[in-house]
């Protein structure tokens, strides 16, 4: 299956798998590029750029495919050593960043100057055009589905892709939702180029997370996930569980006087003890609503094949069989 997307990034598949934070490591990134996607490695998960550059390095050793590495700008006190995390993918030979949070405009020259090319993650429209207009070469359309952080429009993406494409030139893929066959066709519908797929990839064999991760996102319902730091405008879709409800019960005593550093032993640091060690009540950890399609855990490579077999499938029997009719 061809798409401007598959053409930008080199792969066989328009499939690419989101950067997930203490997930998105060499052991999953590689997995999906060997399938024939594009796996991303979380810069931010590596605590220094020195370490973004072994993983990097651990990357390359099992895949000669295409990889990119996810980079996401946030608002701190203490920012993160950006130019040395942008260093280590331009001397790994990366080819493609996956940016997110605040406008990478202040990056995008260096990046540019060396060859990689830009996919920005945009929960509405007018951050896809803004985008667009600073010179990223395709965008990540977020739907309100989507598990971390959706925005504060709550457009879903039977509404928001379609807007997307009434109003972008360059291509982009869906994110939010996206789980099988059916979500690929009915994103190429809708316009997109391609899907991005973070919870899914998370119930997989290669994801190198514990086993209660896993597990909980296959026994979870559409229903499971819940919403949190609304009142912060950071909102966060993630799964339920202890943690989780002990800080949206904070959030209804609070109210508007709720500051972040009421709802820290929530989500401070508890991504190793949930990802790693499957303390699954630690606090708040991303998921989307997709994951009411997951319901197995299977080799990423199996994964990709069913997903394209089941779109061929779709496309060229059952939506053919409509036009014939």
């Amino acid at each position: 299956m061809k798409t401007r997307i598959t053409e930008l990034c080199g792969i066989e598949h328009p499939i690419i798998q989101g950067g997930m934070h203490f997930v998105g490591f060499a052991e999953l990134a590689s997995a999906v590029s060997n399938a024939g996607g594009l796996g991303i490695i979380t810069g931010l998960t590596q605590r220094t750029p020195e370490l973004l550059a072994v993983e990097i390095a651990r990357c390359r050793e099992m895949t000669d495919k295409p990889f990119g590495v996810n980079l996401t700008f946030l608002p701190a006190t203490t920012q993160p050593d950006y130019p040395g995390y942008i260093r280590a993918i331009i001397e790994g030979g990366v080819k493609l960043v996956e940016t997110a949070g605040n406008n990478p405009a202040k990056w995008l020259p260096v990046l540019k100057e060396n060859g990689v090319r830009v996919i920005h993650k945009c929960t509405a429209v007018r951050h896809a055009l803004k985008a667009e207009a600073i010179g990223c070469d395709a965008v990540s359309v977020d739907g309100f589905e989507c598990g971390g952080h959706p925005g504060e429009d709550d457009i879903p993406n039977m509404i928001l892709l379609p807007r997307a494409a009434d109003e972008l030139k360059i291509p982009f893929v869906a994110s939010g939702g996206m789980a099988d066959g059916r979500s690929l066709v009915a994103a190429l519908a809708m316009g997109a180029e391609g899907i991005n797929m973070g919870t899914r990839f998370i119930a997989t064999v290669e994801a190198p997370v514990h086993q209660h991760v896993k597990d909980a996102i296959v026994a979870a319902s559409e229903l499971d996930t819940r919403l949190i730091m609304r009142p912060l405008r950071n909102t966060e879709r993630v799964l339920t569980n202890a943690g989780v409800e002990r800080l949206l019960a904070k959030e209804r005593d609070l109210g508007s006087a709720i500051k972040f550093e009421d709802i820290l032993p929530e989500v401070a640091g508890v991504y190793p003890r949930i990802m790693q060690q499957g303390d699954m009540d630690a606090g708040a950890w991303s998921c989307g609503m997709v994951a009411g399609l997951i319901h197995d855990i299977p080799t990423v490579r199996a994964l990709i094949d069913r997903i394209m077999t089941e779109a061929e499938a779709i496309i060229g029997e059952r939506l053919q069989g409509f036009a014939r009719g």
